[in-house]
Order: C-alpha cells, then structure tokens, then sequence
C-alpha cells in the first residue's frame, strides 16, 4: 500500500556530507553531555527504596513531595500508579539512613498531609543489585549490536553491517545525550526503550538497503549515488506509513500513560525521529563511502562449458 509516489528521484546522495557533519555534531555534544553531566539514573540502578500506597481519595501530589523534601528526603520521586488514589514513591539510598525505616519515615510524612495513607507494598533495592542490573543493561545492548552487525553482514554485506551499527549507534548515544542534558530519569523501561530503537531503526536500514540490492541487479545504467537516490525515494510512503503509525501510539503512551510511561514513550519518540534520519541520511551515505558497487551484487554471467570433439 502506498500513499503517494514520487516520480522522480530525490538527489539525497548530493547533499550527504551536509548531512553527516550534522549528525557528527550531535553525536559529539551527546557524548559531551553523557561525561560532564552524567545520567540520572532511578534506584533500580542506585538502590534505594520503593514503595506503593494507597488512598481512600486522590491525594495532592505536590503537596505530598513537598512534605517529603522538607522531612529530609533526598530527591523523592511521588507519582499516581495505575489510578489517582494509588502513588509510588521512590526515595533513593543514602548512607545516613537505615533502611528498614525508611518506610515508616515515609508513612509518617504521608500522615502529616493527611488522607489516610495505607502502604500496599515496600520493595528494597540494594547497591550491589543496582550494579549488576546495569552491567546486564550494558551486555544486553552489547549482544543486540553485534547480533544485528552479523545478521546484516550474512544478508547483505559488510559494508551494509558497518553503516547499518554506525547509524544505529548514533541513534542509541543521542538519545542518551538528551537524558542526560535535561537529566531526565533513566530507568529500565528506558533501557528497554533504547534497545527497541536499535531494532527498529535496523528494520529501516533493511528495507532501504533490499531496495539498494535490487536496484543494482535491475538497473544497470546508474551509478552508486543514483541508485540510493532512488532506493530512498521510492521507500518514501513505506517510511510515512510505517513511523506514523508508530509514533501515533509512542504519542497516546506519552499524553494518556502517566508518568510511569512518560519517560519510555520520549525515550521512542526520540529513537523514531533519529531513526529515520540515521537509516536514511547517515547509513547510505556511509555505504556509498565505504565502496559499494554493482559488482558485489551482481552474478557474473555463467560461462558455457564446451562439449568435446569427437
């Protein structure tokens, strides 16, 4: 199914230097970013204290974290939880504090503002689980990488490989870069948004570079350039259909979903807007760099074998 259809090939090729300068640009205020202010990132990696209450009546959020910062609390994360009367509270480790008292410290500021707070359920996070939480993060984003590098390099070739992981890890270190500017809370469901980006921006990568090996096999009089010109344009209203429809849903998860999906859902709409310009602008032109030519695709003819002479 197509939307449209664009007759003539948009000269994408002729501007990729523009292109890739801005993208390095980005990529190097990212990692800026990444090494002077750091990630902020949630108890499931630091440790800390999380805690579920509930209310008989919605209780005033603000009013509440207010309370908790003035009783000492470092930091309090109060947010609803599946329904207006329901809050999880986050308060992360600190050394001064035992945390087997925590709760009742927090029940306690929870009685000040009144509302009659009962605590549904308290989980404990220890340091040592927050490390190796993030050391699995870390492996688990390794495996994902090098498992697309293979894939790409056994469909198509290596050069498709090196350009497709490029593009993508750009994707992956900006979106980083952006949590780490306005030090926006990274958490698992982050994580996991992070490494559904790098699949869907591969399955972009694919379907451009399976145009880019079948125009080179069906025509034959264009060069390099022309033929991801017209591998790009002619996936154009895939590509409309497809990130629209997806950014659709990301868009009702960051509007309707609350704050437990808030950070998830611009987690993806960053990695789908990234996505489309990396697989696109960034991993084509790194292939046309990297020597891709027609050669590599195409079967050379098949020689006839000659029968012997009686």
């Amino acid at each position: 199914m197509e939307f449209f259809r664009i007759k003539k090939d948009i000269p994408f090729m002729r501007h990729a230097l523009v292109f890739n300068v801005i993208s390095l640009i980005t990529f190097i205020l990212a990692v800026v970013f990444l090494f002077t202010r750091g990630l902020h990132l949630s108890i499931e990696f630091t440790g800390g204290t999380l805690m579920e209450v509930s209310y008989a009546q919605a209780p005033d959020v603000e009013k509440i974290r207010n309370r908790m910062t003035a009783d000492g609390f470092t930091d309090p994360q109060v947010q609803n939880f599946g329904s207006s009367t329901e809050l999880l509270i986050r308060v992360p480790l600190s050394k001064s504090d035992d945390t087997a008292k925590v709760a009742d410290r927090v029940l306690a500021s929870l009685q000040a503002v009144g509302g009659n707070p009962k605590m549904k359920s308290v989980e404990y996070v220890g340091p040592q689980v927050g490390r190796e939480l993030a050391s699995n993060g870390a492996m688990a984003l390794l495996l994902v990488v090098i498992g697309i590098v293979i894939y790409l390099a056994i469909r198509f070739e290596w050069r498709f490989a090196v350009s497709a992981i490029i593009a993508n890890l750009h994707d992956v270190v900006i979106i980083l870069g952006f949590f780490a500017f306005f030090q926006w809370e990274f958490s698992l469901p982050v994580l996991a948004a992070v490494l559904a980006v790098l699949g869907y921006s591969v399955n972009e990568s694919v379907v451009v570079f399976d145009r880019v090996r079948e125009t080179f096999k069906k025509k034959r009089g264009m060069t390099t350039p022309e033929v991801l010109n017209h591998a790009i344009t002619s996936t154009m209203s895939r590509t409309v259909i497809t990130h629209g429809c997806t950014q659709m849903m990301v868009t009702s998860m960051l509007v309707f979903g609350g704050a437990a999906l808030h950070y998830f859902a611009l987690a993806l709409t960053i990695g789908i807007l990234f996505g489309i310009y990396s697989s696109v602008l960034v991993a084509s032109p790194l292939v046309m760099w990297l020597g891709v030519t027609r050669a590599q695709f195409a079967q050379p003819p098949k020689k006839e074998k000659q029968g012997a002479v009686v």
